[in-house]
């Protein structure tokens, strides 16, 4: 990732090596008037490229060692801009992403992904002023705060519901806690009306997990469930891999399909993984496959 300081001469660059004439640009900025607009947007683009740049990196284990650093980034920048919709945003999206891929430990996950639903009602918040209780107020007045939003809030909405399922998970020893999962039902159908396209079909895979997080005799509806991780790959293509992991991992162990769910998982280790935007999610998903059909040779046999 590069950032390119259009009005810094060669011999300045030369004078002041490495980052420091960016330091002095930015601190300058600062005590011009206008100047935080410009900032703001800087630090708007600088998360997005780290994003991007960690979307599109290809050694998980790399991603995992700066992870640390990279969330230490986003906090430093939002403490600069702590209304910054974008960088609320990408933070929500990170530090759920990171927690559920590379975290362990229990406690260490439900100070993260605290954190990353707070970051994600905080951004909804900054969008829409109407929505700054969501996880306060009652379903039927969440249903409808979220049902008035339009296309433009799918990025944010998606961000909320996933850091949101992210937390549950987490917490999911709580029951107060699992209650929610309504609510996070309730931002992906309504992201589905909106775009079911976003993330490549992401919030039908998010309704396919809910609909196969129980068996049928407990409230699981798991034809629901495979119509949204079909509809998911379907949108998805082999763009991205995980949507066949968790039709996979939910739908056909649900159902005890071995041959549904050696077919997905066969499917995804033979794709190409190196998609911009989704490499490393695809890299990922390439492991929990191996361990799937691994792991499934005892659970089929049982």
């Amino acid at each position: 990732m590069s950032v390119k300081h259009k009005n810094i001469t060669k011999n300045q660059s030369e004078k002041f090596p490495g980052v420091l004439p960016g330091i002095i640009f930015v601190f300058f900025c600062l005590t011009l008037s206008g100047c935080s607009f410009m900032v703001s947007s800087v630090s708007s683009d600088l998360a997005e490229n780290l994003s991007d740049a960690i979307l599109n990196n290809n050694d998980p284990a790399t991603v995992e060692t700066g992870g640390a650093a990279y969330l230490i980034l986003i906090d430093s920048l939002l403490q600069g801009d702590p209304d910054n919709q974008s960088l609320l945003r990408t933070a929500a999206t990170l530090y759920s992403a990171y927690t559920g891929v590379f975290v362990k430990d229990n406690e260490r996950a439900r100070r993260l992904t605290r954190k990353a639903l707070g970051y994600g009602l905080r951004a909804v918040c900054a969008r829409k002023p109407k929505a700054c209780s969501l996880q306060e107020i009652k379903f039927q007045a969440f249903t409808e705060t979220i049902n008035k939003m339009d296309k433009d809030d799918v990025p944010v909405l998606y961000a909320l519901g996933t850091a949101w399922a992210g937390w549950i998970q987490a917490e999911r020893d709580d029951f107060n806690a699992v209650a929610q999962l309504s609510r996070v039902e309730t931002i992906m159908q309504h992201i589905v009306k909106l775009d079911e396209t976003y993330q490549e079909g992401g919030a039908h895979v998010y309704l396919g997990i809910l609909a196969t997080w129980l068996p049928p005799a407990l409230g699981g509806k798991p034809e629901t469930g495979r119509k949204h991780f079909e509809r998911a790959v379907e949108i998805s293509g082999n763009r991205n891999l995980m949507a066949k992991v968790m039709y996979a991992r939910y739908y056909a162990r649900l159902l005890f399909n071995q041959d549904l769910h050696d077919r997905l998982l066969h499917e995804v280790l033979e794709a190409d993984p190196d998609v911009p935007g989704y490499t490393l999610i695809n890299i990922l998903a390439q492991k929990d496959a191996e361990q799937l059909l691994e792991s499934g040779k005892d659970f089929f046999n049982f």
